[in-house]
């Protein structure tokens, strides 16, 4: 590799500074069906690692953890060159997990890449996550393609006839069409995203075995569906990707399909920043300018036992080099570039300088954190905050086994919530633990075993996972009354459920504080909200709202940042059972404040804007709502029965259910709360014959007859009183 990567150095440095020669892609797709295997090919292809140990050696899947488990967990990064028409061009690969549980990293590089290559097992056809990484795509405005793997299997394992080949693989097509076209309807038309193979978007092939075909390579090659088919019959499949090569076939559709960094940021810019567009600034993003300014938005963020932090992501504007101060969003101090390199694998390659429209690994930004924009200038409008799919809906306790590790730990916990945001990480104070929410189990074992223990030697004992609740609220409720302890000061407010359209709004990131004002007001409005209630939005926290509808209170600005406070501290932690609360809108109707400041300091206004928020949302008919997921199942139908019992014994519903063959997929849901075990039990129920997968479905209201015992629980669990809290205990 060195020689070979020392090489392919030189190559990527020539053309780091002719963005029309330069693609960032992602390749992404459902677990297990090859986007790791389908890299190997392309860095084979590009020189960069032996073609013999292509497939094998999973070059981008070199955490031990990956290895060993057989599954991507890190996006990994590498850049190439490729050859098309005598013209070199760089390409910028990102190869993205498929486990559901690492979805946070799929949706982190679809911002720093402009187009995606999405994978789909030919036999399998688009599955859940299939769906889930193109909506990740299209919310980002990155460009797909297709490739369908595994198309060996069609022929040699499910015996197809020749014939029946192109229709298979045009159902697929179709498929994931529809997928696009009712995902992004506008951009579909607009930007003409119809997969088509006659135009060259699609290619099919194997990665396994290293070949791959497209209409155009057809052409140029001779080698059609009916040779392959021929070809898969014979088991010659070394003579096919001589004939036609898969890296050939799929970086030429690359090069002729997705966008470069010119044509890509003109489209993204808009969706991703919403700053002004006629602003110096607005402008130097949109036409991806290398001289001016810069601004580099933090995707993903390394640790080097070596070098420290490393921050890795896409740079929209000007030129990165050793020694350049840069302000980090959200902090007030500035960060001096350290050094700037390339990223090939495991391995980082230093550079003098790195140009816009790159993908760039840079280290000394010790403020950033996942998501942060980097820039020159001052006061630049950060990029939207990076919008995940799913919540962390499992928690873990973790201690360290040695006292002496303490200090460690805290460290370690700090590091991994940094790297990785999609981990909430959480110390209370009252018992000492240290909390870690994630995705699910397996995500929770990689942070604990791998990041924690492997990589930092602290050894440390987890609790078993336990589930994340959230509260909200059924029904109106106000006016209610805050006094402050000294009762000088008062608050009055209400609070009622958050109307469905704005909440989804804020979900999807459609509406942020981060808008222009008069965006966010007209946003609203066309949500469905009064005019004067639109005007009055003060300050989103996660999902809830306050909205200040006063009339004239002298020193009520000087005092909204304490009346924030105590609504954050509120909602953080629900007064239910301690679980952050989701979709309350809190109205302050009127203040009364004592006009000498000492007496209406933090001491006075947040405990009562805390107890007003606390008693008012236990007065709305309170409810717990717990995680569900959707869980796919995959069955022969002689088995379907047992599957079909095994997830309605979990509380669940069965959602649809269809033949094809003599498989049964079924499609339901089940609590979080009732899947611990599931992989077990549906093993010996079919025989180890099922094959599942979840996704995250959001957040649902619990049965009534569960509320009570589940809130008494959690609260026990949590060392508080083990009564359901009533309005009285936070209000006079």
């Amino acid at each position: 590799m060195a020689t070979r990567g020392k090489k392919m150095v030189e190559r990527v440095k020539d053309l780091m500074d002719k963005p029309e020669k330069i693609r960032n892609i992602g390749i992404c797709a459902h677990i297990d069906h090859g986007k790791t295997t389908l890299s190997d090919n392309l860095l084979g292809g590009s020189g960069m690692i032996s073609m013999d140990l292509a497939g094998k050696q999973l070059f981008m899947d070199f955490d031990e953890e990956e290895q060993a488990r057989g599954i991507t967990i890190n996006a990994a990064n590498v850049s190439m060159v490729h050859e098309v028409g005598g013209e070199e061009y760089l390409i910028n690969l990102i190869d993205t997990p498929g486990h559901v549980d690492f979805g946070g990293d799929v949706t982190r590089a679809m911002r720093a890449v402009d187009g995606a290559v999405v994978v789909v097992d030919a036999v399998e056809g688009t599955m859940p996550q299939t769906e889930t990484v193109l909506r990740q795509a299209l919310r980002e405005n990155v460009r797909p393609i297709l490739f369908i793997n595994k198309v060996d299997r069609l022929i040699n394992e499910l015996k197809i006839e020749k014939k029946d080949m192109p229709i298979r693989l045009g159902k697929v097509i179709d498929h994931v069409n529809k997928l696009i076209k009712n995902m992004s309807p506008e951009n579909y038309e607009k930007n003409n995203l119809k997969l088509d193979a006659v135009k060259g978007n699609v290619c099919f092939g194997s990665a396994l075995y290293k070949w791959a075909v497209s209409v155009p390579s057809m052409k140029s090659t001779g080698v059609g569906f009916n040779e392959v088919y021929d070809y898969c019959k014979a088991g010659n499949m070394k003579e096919l990707s001589a004939k036609s090569p898969l890296h050939a076939v799929l970086l030429d559709a690359v090069v002729h399909h997705l966008p470069t960094p010119l044509e890509a940021q003109k489209q993204r810019i808009p969706v991703i920043w919403k700053g002004d567009k006629e602003s110096k600034v607005g402008k130097d993003l949109m036409t991806c300018n290398p001289n001016e300014e810069i601004v580099f938005m933090v995707t993903k963020i390394l640790t080097d036992p070596h070098a420290g932090e490393v921050s890795v992501g896409r740079l929209f504007a000007g030129t990165l080099q050793r020694g350049q101060e840069l302000f980090i969003s959200g902090t007030a101090a500035t960060d001096r570039v350290q050094s700037v390199a390339i990223t090939m694998g495991a391995e980082r390659m230093e550079v003098e300088k790195i140009p816009a429209g790159n993908i760039a690994a840079v280290t000394g930004l010790r403020n950033a954190i996942v998501g942060s924009t980097g820039s020159t200038v001052r006061e630049m409008t950060p990029f939207e905050a990076i919008k995940h799919v799913s919540e962390p809906v499992m928690t873990v306790a973790v201690e360290a086994k040695n006292m002496k590790d303490l200090p460690k730990l805290v460290e370690a916990l700090r590091q991994v919530a940094k790297e990785d945001p999609t981990v909430k990480v959480d110390i209370n104070e009252e018992t000492g633990e240290h909390l870690i929410s994630g995705m699910g189990e397996l995500h929770l074992e990689v942070v604990t075993k791998s990041r924690i223990t492997r990589d930092r030697g602290i050894d440390v004992i987890t609790s078993p996972p336990i589930v994340v609740y959230r509260e909200t609220i059924g029904q109106f409720a106000g006016p209610i009354e805050g006094k402050s302890p000294n009762k000088h000061n008062r608050f009055y407010i209400t609070v009622e459920p958050m109307p469905q359209p704005i909440f989804d709004a804020i979900k999807s990131g459609d509406f942020s504080m981060n808008m222009m004002e008069m965006d966010r007001r007209n946003k609203l409005i066309e949500l469905g909200m009064d005019k004067d209630a639109a005007k009055g939005v003060t300050h989103v926290y996660g999902t809830n709202m306050l909205i200040d509808v006063t009339k004239g209170i002298q020193y009520l600005k000087e005092t909204m940042e304490l009346i924030i406070e105590g609504m954050e501290e509120a909602l953080k932690n629900g007064p239910l059972a301690r679980e952050p609360a989701q979709g309350v809108l809190i109205k302050l109707h009127d203040v009364k404040l004592h006009e000498d400041a000492v007496h209406r300091g933090p001491a006075q206004v947040i405990p009562a804007m805390r107890a007003a928020v606390q008693g008012a949302v236990l007065s709305a008919q309170p409810t717990l709502l717990e995680p569900v997921q959707k869980v796919f199942v995959s069955v022969p139908q002689v088995h379907m029965g047992s599957a079909v019992r095994e997830i309605q014994g979990r509380r669940g519903t069965i959602l649809d259910m269809k033949s094809e063959g003599d498989l049964s997929v079924i499609e339901g849901s089940a609590p979080v709360a009732e899947l611990f075990g599931f992989a077990g039990d549906i093993r010996g129920a079919t025989e180890g014959r099922a094959m599942w997968n979840t996704e995250f479905l959001g957040f649902f209201p619990l049965p009534q007859n569960l509320q009570n015992q589940i809130v008494i629980d959690i609260r026990k669990r949590k060392g508080l009183k083990a009564e359901i809290p009533r309005p009285s205990d936070f209000l006079e």
